[in-house]
């Protein structure tokens, strides 16, 4: 129930949150763990966790100035990795009745990938020849035809060099997207990212010379000296590279952040300053897709949302490779060890680079999800998108409806005023709604996923 006092109790990108997975005993074979599972339309992740340096607000699972023979290690457990998952997906395919994939996308009779992303860390930590080795992992190994399916990739100011953005164009890169966080250099360096507006600028002059179809930058609001004057320049200077997607993230204090240890109530001001930069990025001609995704109208693009592409993130698999990558299919999320930490994380990189083909074949920790789960997760993931949950596709999916199923949260905060219902009786929240997003999606949360994430001990 929603009674958080808190717009910003926690970022909800993913339910339920690796804090609620346990190690798996007995480890499922991956073969078993995807039989039966629908392979005509999944998604793949690519994890590189190497950033240049580490932000004060960042909680990702990635570690600064790895040595280049730790990421040719890195790429050489990738590879083994992606080898076990393809040999297991293929078994899991041989041994299921009724599949037939091979469209565009994946190799006949094996897997088909809608969508790819690589993300991080930083992925263009990676050298040009070592992104071409990561590629080349996805298309001989995994089977992914790049350059017939959306393709997105993270990058940074200091690592979006021309060599490597060429890289990234070859390969079919249809978005791309950079962490900008602020245009005003005092602002980045208060969130302990050190660079100057100028490379940034340099850095978004190549991309947009590289000729990518999406353009993505992400902005923070609630940096320490920020107020409404300086909030505007960094929107107005991000509107003049036209951006196709601009995401605006609230600044978290987390446990093991280096903000994290100066926490301060701001919630009042991050607001206020959510409600500007939405405000100003509509009158700008932008859509509202969620409480952070803005977007340009373009029905033509490529990098669409995945909904448009044949990939649904309420219903179809993920595979996600790398240590720091997560899986989904429809009854189990796995994954390696999570860590936040910079030692643990060292750590569990350290062994995942140790790792033999055979260690690569079992889920390790993970989340099993029965049907209340799946239910609520298809509502988080749809109630937080500006355009709701679709009644027909959960009725399809579950053959219940959702206003029965999650009757009493509908109410709650419908009288908050968070939630109504459109023409087409689609349950959707509010623009306030929206605005407390990190609110409700928390507090939609299983009783049982809540239990498991406080007995989490961050590390």
């Amino acid at each position: 129930m929603v009674t958080a006092t808190s717009p910003y109790q926690g970022y909800v990108y993913a339910y339920p949150h690796k804090t609620a997975y346990r190690p798996l005993d007995p480890r499922p074979p991956l073969r078993r763990v995807w039989e039966g599972e629908p392979m005509d339309s999944l998604s793949l992740y690519l994890h590189i966790p190497f950033c240049e340096m580490r932000c004060g607000f960042c909680n990702l699972f990635t570690r600064t100035g790895a040595p280049d023979e730790l990421v040719a290690a890195y790429l050489d457990a990738l590879e083994r990795q992606a080898g076990a998952v393809r040999e297991a997906l293929d078994a899991a395919l041989d041994s299921a009745s009724g599949g037939a994939p091979g469209a565009p996308g994946g190799a006949p009779g094996g897997p088909v990938f809608a969508v790819a992303a690589v993300g991080g860390g930083t992925p263009t930590y990676l050298s040009a020849a070592e992104l071409t080795r990561l590629f080349d992992l996805a298309e001989r190994t995994m089977g992914v035809d790049l350059r017939t399916v959306p393709l997105s990739v993270e990058t940074s100011p200091a690592t979006a060099t021309a060599d490597r953005l060429a890289v990234l164009a070859e390969r079919g890169t249809t978005r791309i997207s950079i962490g900008v966080q602020s245009f005003v250099d005092a602002e980045a360096r208060a969130a302990v990212r050190p660079q100057r507006r100028a490379e940034v600028e340099a850095a978004l002059g190549r991309i947009r010379e590289a000729g990518f179809e999406t353009l993505n930058l992400d902005l923070i609001y609630g940096i320490d000296g920020q107020d409404a004057r300086s909030w505007r320049h960094s929107l107005d200077a991000a509107l003049a590279w036209k951006p196709e997607e601009i995401y605006l993230y609230p600044l978290y204090v987390r446990p093991l952040t280096g903000l994290g240890r100066r926490a301060r109530d701001w919630d009042d001001h991050r607001l206020g300053l959510y409600r500007r930069g939405r405000d100003h990025l509509l009158a700008a001609g932008y859509e509202q897709v969620s409480m952070r995704m803005f977007r340009l109208p373009d029905p033509a693009r490529t990098a669409a949302p995945a909904h448009t592409t044949g990939y649904c993130c309420q219903s179809d698999g993920m595979v996600g490779l790398g240590c720091g990558a997560r899986s989904y299919t429809s009854t189990l999320h796995y994954s390696h060890e999570y860590a936040v930490g910079t030692r643990q994380v060292r750590a569990i990189i350290d062994d995942y680079v140790r790792l033999a083909p055979g260690d690569f074949t079992a889920a390790n920790v993970g989340f099993r999800l029965g049907d209340d789960e799946r239910r609520r997760r298809h509502l988080i993931q749809s109630l937080l998108q500006a355009e709701g949950l679709d009644p027909a596709a959960y009725r399809a999916r579950f053959g219940t409806e959702a206003t029965a199923d999650f009757g009493a949260e509908f109410d709650r905060l419908a009288a908050r005023g968070w939630l109504e219902t459109d023409a087409a009786g689609w349950p959707r929240l509010t623009a306030e709604g929206l605005a407390h997003s990190d609110a409700i999606g928390p507090a939609l949360f299983s009783g049982a996923v809540r239990e498991l994430m406080a007995g989490y001990e961050a590390r």
